[in-house]
């Protein structure tokens, strides 16, 4: 049976995540006829656009740390405010509505825009065919059909990484999807990985209630940030009642009697932890598998990431793909959003490259950690001589009105040209401080620069002009 074929477009963009939809909606502006085809449902099994950083990802964690930080401030912190609550308790269930219920709203909106600019949405699976055609196989099992586009941008993102030896059932060893929706508290939660979701995912459960247990193999604990930096956040956490094995290799994970038992290695030899959940948070992979038929020829490297040039380019002509398919940058949001818009521009004509050296990361913990630019270590290693400004939250009013004085801001600047090379914020709030450092950054300002900023005072944000002032103080290094 011949397949359908529907009227070809200018572009089509294959999922409609960050990436995925902000591509979307910017080829739509800039006057392109544009189709986005997106597989995501919800458990009502309607479509949900927003990908998995929407529906299981960033935004379904924030909102479930959201609640847990009230749950957690009332039965903990209250007193120091003068006040006092009773028999406060957490409703799971309404919990996870109030958490859905921000996702359908969210959701809501990209449709809402994709409507308005006139994008083409498909509820399909869709499979490259060739550089200019991609077969669409409907949700609803309806007969697949062809689609063509003068130019095709892949953006399906990732998934859990599978782990030998935890084999994954959704109901007592985990992903980190369903790690938000579960619909009770574990009495006793295991972790596998203190990385970024690991610790995010321990945030919001042990807040609410769950002995939490995060085995991270590295025996260094999070490798990618400053070591400083690193070494307060164990502090805390550990502080907070998080218990962090590092070095701890996981052998296996067996199932019985309704609980996980997790055998581990570290460098005292083999162990045995008995625990109701165990959540799979060690690492993700590019979603590129059936992506792209076998006459297609896509080029994929050994892991499935899709081979790009600094374009976002991939070997086939008008063939672009962006976000977690890609090596390019880590698998971050906001990096995703703007390869989108990088390629939609590409594609109309116009050409403004991404500073992948200044892309931000955060850590949605509670404190947050953020940073951009270079790290301390990584600065030494290179023999750059530098200079170091620090300046501990508490030292701000509005840190201490809040209650919230854990942290520090970090400033690494050039020792002889005073030009600022990493920011680095462990404290609360520091997912929206970090936009002043990476715009100081982007605009080339130097430390001075930043210390004679006025910034407004009481706020958190003066702890980058203190540390800034710090640096005028010191000498190099």
């Amino acid at each position: 049976m011949q397949k359908k074929q529907m009227q070809p477009f200018d572009v089509i963009v294959i999922g409609a995540g960050p990436a995925g939809y902000s591509s979307a909606i910017r080829c739509a502006q800039l006057g392109l006829k544009t189709a986005c085809i997106d597989n995501w449902h919800n458990e009502k099994g309607r479509s949900s656009l927003g990908g998995t950083y929407l529906n299981a990802g960033c935004v379904a964690s924030l909102a479930l740390l959201e609640s847990a930080k009230i749950y957690h401030s009332l039965n903990h912190n209250l007193k120091q405010h003068g006040i006092q609550a009773d028999a406060v308790t957490a409703d799971i269930t309404l919990m996870m509505q109030r958490k859905n219920n921000i996702i359908e709203t969210l959701s809501r909106q990209i449709a809402d825009l994709f409507a308005q600019h006139k994008i083409t949405c498909i509820q399909a699976k869709a499979k490259l065919l060739n550089e200019r055609r991609v077969e669409i196989t409907p949700a609803d099992r309806s007969p697949s059909s062809i689609i063509g586009a003068k130019h095709i941008i892949l953006a399906t993102g990732s998934s859990p990484v599978d782990l030998p030896g935890a084999q994954i059932d959704n109901a007592f060893i985990i992903d980190s999807g369903m790690a938000l929706n579960l619909d009770a508290v574990p009495k006793r939660l295991a972790i596998i990985g203190a990385g970024v979701i690991g610790l995010e995912l321990a945030g919001i459960w042990s807040r609410l209630g769950a002995e939490t247990i995060l085995l991270e193999a590295q025996e260094t604990f999070l490798s990618m940030t400053d070591q400083q930096i690193a070494r307060e956040a164990y502090r805390i956490y550990t502080e907070q009642g998080l218990e962090l094995r590092l070095g701890a290799r996981v052998i296996s994970a067996k199932k019985g009697n309704k609980k996980v038992t997790v055998e581990y290695q570290d460098s005292e030899g083999t162990h045995a932890l008995r625990v109701d959940k165990l959540i799979v948070a060690s690492g993700r992979k590019p979603n590129t598998e059936n992506l792209a038929a076998a006459e297609a020829d896509l080029l994929l490297d050994e892991n499935g990431y899709v081979y790009v040039d600094e374009n976002c380019r991939s070997n086939l002509p008008g063939v672009y793909a962006i976000g977690d398919l890609t090596l390019l940058g880590p698998m971050i949001a906001h990096k995703g959003i703007e390869e989108g818009l990088f390629v939609a521009e590409q594609i109309a004509g116009l050409h403004n490259p991404i500073n992948y050296d200044l892309l931000p990361s955060v850590v949605f913990t509670e404190p947050e950690i953020a940073w951009v630019g270079q790290t301390e270590q990584a600065l030494r290693a290179m023999g750059e001589p530098i200079k170091i400004g620090i300046y501990p939250l508490k030292a701000t009013a509005r840190a201490q009105a809040l209650g919230q004085t854990e942290g520090m801001v970090k400033i690494i600047a050039h020792a002889e040209t005073d030009a600022l090379l990493g920011i680095h914020i462990i404290g609360t709030q520091a997912s929206e401080m970090i936009a002043e450092a990476v715009l100081a950054m982007e605009f080339s300002a130097s430390s001075e620069d930043l210390a004679r900023t006025i910034h407004a005072h009481p706020t958190l944000a003066k702890a980058l002009h203190g540390a800034a002032l710090a640096l005028k103080t010191r000498f190099s290094t």
